[in-house]
Order: C-alpha cells, then sequence, then structure tokens
C-alpha cells in the first residue's frame, strides 16, 4: 500500500514502530491471534469501517463486487457517526503521524483506500 503524506498503512501484522505515530485500527472485528499489545493499537476507530452487512456482501465476491462496495462504503461514510470519526481522524493526522492499521490481507484492495479517499488523501501507487 502506497503511502500518504498525513497517513501512513500497516497491517496489524507488522511490527511497530516509532515512526508510525498514532496507531489507528479501523476494521471492524478485532484481528484474529493478535493481542492488545502486540497491536500496539491507540484507538480502534469502528466508526468509519464498513457496516457488517456491507463487510460481508463484498467478502462473499470481491472480484465482482468492488465498486458496487466503493459507491456503499462512501454512502455509509456520508452518514453523522461515520463523518464524526473521519473528522476526528483528520484531526489526529494534523497533529501528527496517524498510522490506519488493518489485519486485511491487501489493503490495497480492501475499505482502506475509499477510507483515504474520503480523508482527503488520493491513494497512490508510486510507493511516495
Amino acid at each position: 500500500m502506497a503511502q500518504h503524506p498525513r497517513y501512513r498503512v500497516k497491517r496489524v501484522y507488522d511490527a511497530p514502530d516509532a515512526a508510525d505515530g498514532r496507531r489507528v485500527l479501523v476494521d471492524r472485528l478485532w484481528p484474529r491471534g493478535i493481542s492488545k499489545q502486540q497491536a500496539a493499537i491507540d484507538e480502534w476507530a469502528k466508526d468509519v469501517t464498513p457496516s457488517n452487512e456491507l463487510r460481508k456482501w463484498y467478502h462473499a465476491d470481491p472480484q465482482t463486487r468492488r465498486a458496487e462496495f466503493e459507491r456503499r462504503y462512501r454512502i455509509e461514510l456520508a452518514d453523522d457517526e461515520h463523518r464524526e470519526g473521519l473528522a476526528r481522524l483528520r484531526a489526529e493526522a494534523a497533529a501528527g503521524v496517524l498510522t490506519l492499521v488493518t489485519a486485511t490481507r491487501d489493503p490495497d484492495h480492501s475499505h482502506v483506500p475509499v477510507l483515504l479517499g474520503e480523508l482527503g488523501e488520493t491513494p497512490r501507487g508510486d510507493g511516495r
């Protein structure tokens, strides 16, 4: 996953480091096999994740449902609860490095690029 000026993205299974700044889990479910100490999470932001229904629907067929998943997730992100969570993450990123942490095997093909887009970051594939 490409890194962004205000946001970093890491898998929860990768070792945390000092450059991560504030670490925020952006998954609806707690990652299997990871203790809270191992994850080194500062915040669990369930309020910016896809709903259980949307998450389950997408995972049933991610190959063909990607575009519709992105559309539906953006609609969810527009509600009051999600907007408040997005505003909180933007404020935290303005104060310093913010690392979005996920258990997703392939963050580039998950909800994370959509979330970054809504946070005002355009996902880039150039690794900068």
